[in-house]
């Protein structure tokens, strides 16, 4: 799931449809629309995944993971840790 055009702007920032989100490329599904949250980055902002194996994770720098699908591999940005809307959670 590409969040973000660079070139015609993000259509999912400010989305807040019920709905899951799904990789772009395989239709795996992510995230849920409950975990959706308002932020100021240009991107759309999660606090967690959908199920455990939706995301794939691995350490990028501290406080920061990599984030791909967990199925396909596809790169979808990062975790922040302790960086969400509440104390203690993450922001996708």
């Amino acid at each position: 799931m590409s969040f973000c055009s660079f070139l015609g702007g993000e259509v999912f920032k400010d989305h807040f449809q019920p709905g899951i989100y799904v990789c772009a490329k395989c239709g795996h599904e992510l995230f849920s629309s409950r975990a959706k949250y308002e932020h100021s980055s240009p991107w759309p902002a999660f606090t967690e995944t959908l199920r455990e194996d939706s995301v794939a994770k691995r350490e990028e720098r501290p406080g920061a993971l990599k984030v791909t699908c967990g199925k396909c591999g596809n790169g979808l940005g990062h975790e922040f840790l302790n960086d969400g809307p509440k104390r203690g959670q993450s922001r996708f």
